[in-house]
């Protein structure tokens, strides 16, 4: 049954600056550009912001009429002709916030973006280029000596690269979380609704709203999670006085999405990593964990598979799996002043009671249910003790948290010397992973927005049976969550990740009927692309921690990367060296100060003659007495009371208040996600369409003559892949380049022409790979001038291709196999009356979605087209016979129509 919830989209999507010597006016507008709000900025303050919404929705029309007066009224001249007294400054798309040094205060506009995912019509952009205008007028600003040093540092964090925005999605949460809010019973939507309405003090907030009956739909809009949001400081000082569509949350981190052709049939396949903007910052400089339980480099990544043959969040069929990855939960550090590649480990602080893992797991408890799964990849065996005091400390601390946990919601820890493991010869690491991988995802499970498949059933497997998590009417949720760490939690982290996310993935393709089976093979179409959005993934998050790429790769673990791979991994290797050495610290204060976690302030020292970052991100070593939990019952009570589901979903008093419910008009634009999506009113291009520019298994993986067994899902020989007829080397490289973006600092000038790759262990002593396989053979590509061959070689006969040769004449027994086929699509397309004169009831103008075969919940869908009225059709007609030269005479109303728009237009 279709929910009657949808997201809100915000209004305030197109922006526009205007100027005056007194203020600034931002404009602000939806897709459409049918609904504005303006915010009034005083630029007469030197240190005060004074921001004022008045909170009403203008329509086009008033909002020229405003800009006029406006212009009128500042103009200095009024007889000269030309002159203006309002300037357009620039044009955006979003507000990332407001941000004061010294001096006055700046505005942070993005001025660029680029569609990056698609989520059931939601759009993912990423922040292309930004603008930062200083507010105050030249005429009061005061000027400070220091400000144009704290202006270089705050934008030396770039906000071009890896940042992420949507205008109706919550990029914040999980799949998982957005749906089940969409889900709520009506009844606690209409309380929520009756509480707002009492409220609000938005005069307008309800203006034009019908309610009458059934005819409107609860838009839902939830607060975000303040931990992965990375602007909550630069909007914090207008968020309680503007209306919530101007506070646009963006997260850090990486978002790709490529699509899966199974016989034509499109499912997405994306790929979003949130980056935690607590305890923040670069490889050696945040280590372990801070006071609250945050640690350093923790990043959410959650993978989601998605039928893209049906757009909407009620009807179509969505799947997501979430994994997190963090620096192990203690108070330890490396000295990087005696410029070791290898730095050794120290422990800061005696924590017997694990008061800060106590802390952090409460968190992931409240977040994510249970169980929680540790998967710890640090070394137990080496001749000097390094990496085995953080195992022994992690070992102690969860085993001491386990004591007073119920047994059936107590931490699992799974220790893995994974560098132990690829030094051997004789033992396979990633046979070892995968089966790690299937224990996890049977204790976790994963979400799924539909009840088992029908194919479930008909086939019925082992494995299947055996799936943990929760199950609910409408679907599985995921309940617990694995959480993976080695000493960086870069290279081995994300190989390990790699495989507990393709485990995973087979299960979301299994449970939406795609394949037989649970179980996907390696060197197929479906698991090299979701290898490529990992590597991506891993390159990504490595350069915004470590400075460089990935060192060790799938392939390498695989001991099938080719020869010139080595050379890559040492140069990727000297790059993170060099980063850690000489920048990390510069872009540690810049981090620091874009996340407001250091405040500059007069007479107090700056941020470059800090010694230490240590107090700011340690809040109790400025209190004398800090609050501690208890040594035993270091749990929430009312997280522990709803185990194995995760607090944060679940419907209680708490929850509601975080959400924003109001009543729409069916048709309303806040909340029509097809018109937001297909976007009828603009002229669109298919070369511009993002779902044909994506990357693509049919076009980027899939050979080209594929002949008798195009599925993504066959093994295929590494001389198939359809890598090997891409063209020109260089463009393939460049298309690489557009999806891996560069990381918060400029990289090192050696970085530049190196390709990519890096690790955390890159210390570690390494098996000879020097033997490789068959398979480890690099793909040659094509170069421009064998085009010709490339496409001669795609034109097969069609005897080759099909079997058969359509020119020679068929038997009489293949006609009758044939016409056999037609009757059973002819009878299986067949609906009885009943549904006819169910369908003959549906209100007209309205689309219904009807399934074609009995099995309605894993089926594909027909639409049944809506009724046309006789006015509509008369409409029509005199259309037709315009183009034809014959006019309809215009009777009173449209002359008067006609007349009212002339004067409202010209007038």
């Amino acid at each position: 049954m279709p929910t009657a919830a949808a997201p809100i989209i915000s209004s305030v999507q197109k922006l526009v600056l205007y100027e005056t010597r007194a203020r600034y006016f931002l404009v602000g507008s939806n897709h459409a550009e049918t609904k504005y709000r303006v915010l009034k900025i005083d630029r007469t303050e030197p240190k005060d912001l004074v921001v004022i919404d008045d909170r009403h929705v203008y329509t086009q029309q008033e909002v020229r009429e405003l800009l006029g007066r406006l212009d009128l009224g500042n103009r200095t001249k009024m007889s000269q002709k030309g002159s203006s007294g309002l300037f357009r400054a620039v044009s955006a798309f979003g507000v990332v916030g407001f941000v004061r040094f010294l001096e006055g205060y700046y505005i942070v506009l993005i001025t660029k973006r680029r569609k990056m995912a698609d989520i059931g019509g939601h759009a993912i952009y990423k922040i292309e280029d930004t603008s930062m205008i200083y507010i105050p007028n030249d005429s009061v600003r005061i000027s400070h000596p220091d400000e144009a040093r704290y202006l270089r540092i705050f934008q030396n964090v770039d906000l071009s690269s890896n940042f992420y925005f949507s205008y109706s999605y919550d990029l914040s949460h999980s799949l998982q979380y957005n749906l089940t809010v969409l889900r709520m019973p009506l009844e606690m939507l209409k309380s929520e609704t009756s509480k707002a309405c009492q409220e609000s003090f938005d005069i307008f907030e309800d203006e034009g709203l019908i309610t009458q009956g059934g005819s409107g739909v609860f838009g839902i809009s939830s607060e975000p999670y303040m931990k992965y949001v990375w602007n909550g400081e630069l909007l914090d000082i207008i968020k309680n006085t503007v209306h919530r569509d101007w506070l646009l949350y963006i997260i850090h981190g990486f978002c790709g999405q490529s699509k899966l052709l199974i016989y034509g049939r499109p499912v997405y396949v994306t790929l979003i990593a949130r980056r935690s903007s607590r305890f923040a910052g670069t490889r050696f400089l945040k280590r372990g964990a801070n006071c609250e339980g945050d640690v350093a480099n923790e990043v959410e990544t959650e993978q989601i598979l998605c039928d893209a043959s049906v757009m909407s969040f009620t009807a179509g069929s969505y799947s997501s799996y979430v994994q997190v990855r963090g620096s192990v939960p203690l108070f330890w550090s490396q000295d990087i002043s005696t410029m070791m590649p290898k730095p050794p480990i120290t422990l800061d602080q005696a924590d017997p009671f694990a008061h800060v893992a106590a802390l952090h797991f409460d968190q992931m408890l409240q977040r994510f249910g249970s169980p929680i799964i540790i998967l710890n990849l640090v070394k137990e065996r080496e001749k000097g003790k390094h990496e085995r005091i953080l195992s022994e400390e992690l070992v102690a601390a969860v085993t001491y948290l386990n004591q007073f946990l119920p047994p059936e919601h107590t931490i699992v820890y799974i220790p893995w010397d994974m560098a132990k493991y690829t030094k051997s010869k004789l033992c396979n690491v990633l046979d070892r992973l995968n089966v790690i991988a299937e224990s996890v995802v049977k204790k976790t499970g994963f979400f799924v927005n539909r009840p088992d498949s029908y194919c479930s059933i008909l086939r019925p497997d082992e494995k299947w049976n055996e799936l943990g998590g929760h199950v609910i009417p409408t679907g599985r949720l995921q309940t617990g969550i694995l959480r993976t760490n080695c000493v960086d939690c870069l290279d081995r982290t994300n190989t390990a990740q790699f495989m507990v996310g393709k485990c995973a993935l087979a299960y979301q393709l299994y449970s939406l009927g795609l394949i037989d089976k649970p179980n996907l093979q390696f060197d197929t179409d479906a698991v090299r692309l979701f290898e490529e959005l990992y590597e991506d993934h891993g390159d990504t998050l490595s350069l915004q921690y470590g400075g460089s790429q990935l060192v060790h790769r799938v392939k390498t673990y695989r001991k099938i990367a080719p020869w010139t791979q080595h050379s890559k991994d040492i140069m990727q290797t000297l790059s993170r060296y060099y980063s850690n050495a000489f920048s990390d610290a510069d872009r540690q204060d810049s981090i620091n100060l874009f996340l407001g976690v250091f405040h500059p302030t007069e007479g107090k020292p700056h941020l470059w003659e800090l010694p230490t970052d240590f107090y700011l991100h340690h809040k109790n070593t400025m209190s004398l007495l800090p609050p501690r939990r208890s040594y035993t019952y270091w749990w929430t009570p009312e997280v522990v009371k709803h185990l194995p589901l995760p607090y944060d979903e679940v419907i209680c008093a708490a929850n509601l208040k975080k959400l924003m419910v109001k009543k729409f008009h069916r048709w309303e634009e806040e909340i029509d996600i097809h018109n937001e999506f297909f976007r009828p009113y603009e002229l669109s291009s298919f070369d511009d369409t993002f779902c044909l520019a994506m990357t693509s298994s049919a076009r980027d993986f899939m050979p080209k003559t594929v002949g008798i067994d195009p599925s993504p899902f066959t093994v295929r020989k590494p001389d198939e892949t359809g890598k090997s007829v891409l063209g020109n080397k260089n463009t393939r490289e460049e298309a690489v380049l557009q999806r891996k973006t560069a990381a918060s600092a400029p990289p090192p000038p050696s970085e530049e022409a190196v390709s990519s790759s890096s690790e955390d262990d890159s210390g570690t002593d390494r098996e000879d790979e020097g033997s490789i396989s068959q398979r480890s053979t690099p793909v040659k590509m094509t170069d421009t001038g064998d085009s010709a061959k490339a496409t001669e070689n795609v034109v097969q006969p069609m005897k080759e291709v099909y079997g058969v040769s359509l020119s020679s004449s068929l038997s009489e027994e293949d006609h009758s196999i044939y016409a056999r086929f037609v009757q059973l699509g002819q009878s299986q397309h067949k609906q009885d009356r009943g549904n006819q004169q169910l369908c003959s009831r549906c209100s007209d103008g309205v689309i219904k979605l009807t399934p074609i075969s009995a099995f309605s919940q894993d089926n594909i869908y027909e639409v049944q087209p809506p009724r046309v009225d006789r006015k509509s059709t008369e409409i029509f007609q005199a259309h037709i016979q315009a183009s034809q030269g014959i006019m309809q005479p215009l009777g009173k109303e449209d002359t008067a129509m006609y007349r009212e728009y002339i004067r409202n237009r010209y007038l």
